[in-house]
């Protein structure tokens, strides 16, 4: 644990690094005015991007049986946490999803459904991804008309294809009483024999809500009016800045950062990384590395101008649970 700790904060300061010299390259000052003839525009794209909290709200709670679901303010409230705990802290964007299930759980919701419907409703948004992520490409090659972009596109399809339909599969086959047996096997004591029968448990509950077809729709269409608001944000800071870039460049350096992000998981933030990605996208689509930069940065400000209030609230709720223990 010590050593993947050190590796991650190793990244980060390496992204930071990065970072600054793509800032002192592309010019800081440049980028700063950029950023600062936004004004109030970022408390406009902060409220604007609460529309695609509501549409995750609302798409993970379709997954979920009535008798076991929460307030759909509640849910928003744990999606905003949630994706505050991914954003800001070096969890490795899973941290978030565990504190979702955690606190829905202390409101009320049985343990084994909120994990599960954390699980099936990230694969359900892995699908939906590769599939916004062949539109983007195709939008990337007509944009540009760089036909050798094809074959590396291809291949980045099939990875995620195949990863998403080995997620799938494992899980329907009841991977999490495999693991726990395996563990306790390993452990070699009897006491892991509640570790098999709660694997077993949340294995019957994935089954479950992926089985409720109608739940599942409801929520990739949820997932995907989701990129469509990300992307639509992504097209209103471009206007922000003053850049009159089509809708279909937003959606390309939407889906770029949300690669860019998956891939650079252990780096905080992905930081550095993403600007040197929306750079070299920006330069293939006409955007100059200073715009590019100031449209990640810009992007950044927005994220903790939602998430430092997510995470506020996250503290006083876990604040709130431990007083009322006690």
């Amino acid at each position: 644990m010590k050593n993947v700790q050190v590796i991650v904060y190793g990244l980060g300061l390496a992204g930071i690094a990065l970072l600054i010299v793509l800032l002192v390259r592309e010019g800081a000052g440049e980028v700063g005015l950029a950023i600062a003839r936004v004004g109030w525009g970022l408390l406009g794209l902060a409220l604007y991007h609460f529309a695609q909290t509501l549409s995750d709200s609302i798409g993970w709670l379709l997954l979920i049986p009535k008798e076991n679901r929460i307030r759909l303010i509640r849910s928003f409230f744990l999606h905003w946490m949630g994706e505050s705990i991914n954003n800001l802290l070096p969890t490795a964007r899973v941290g978030g999803d565990i504190a979702v299930a955690r606190i829905a759980a202390m409101w009320g919701m049985p343990l084994r459904v909120a994990s599960a419907a954390i699980i099936v409703d990230v694969t359900i948004g892995i699908v939906t991804k590769v599939c916004y992520f062949i539109t983007a490409c195709i939008l990337l090659i007509v944009s540009t008309g760089r036909t050798d972009l094809t074959r590396p596109a291809l291949f980045a399809v099939v990875t995620g294809t195949l990863a998403v339909t080995g997620f799938y599969a494992v899980q329907r086959a009841g991977i999490f009483r495999w693991s726990a047996v395996l563990a306790s096997r390993l452990a070699r004591s009897p006491a892991w024999g509640s570790l098999v029968q709660s694997g077993e448990a949340l294995d019957q509950a994935i089954r479950l809500l992926y089985s409720r077809r109608g739940g599942v729709a409801g929520s990739a269409l949820c997932w995907i009016s989701s990129w469509i608001i990300a992307s639509g944000e992504v097209w209103i800071a471009l206007r922000a800045l003053g850049l009159r870039s089509s809708f279909a460049s937003a959606v390309i350096l939407e889906t770029a950062s949300l690669t860019i992000r998956g891939a650079a998981f252990l780096v905080p933030g992905a930081v550095g990384v993403q600007e040197g990605g929306y750079i070299l996208l920006g330069n293939l689509l006409g955007i100059s590395g200073e715009m590019a930069l100031a449209l990640s940065l810009l992007r950044r400000a927005r994220e903790l101008a939602t998430g430092i209030p997510g995470l506020i609230i996250w503290q006083l709720v876990e604040a709130g649970h431990v007083w009322r223990a006690r």
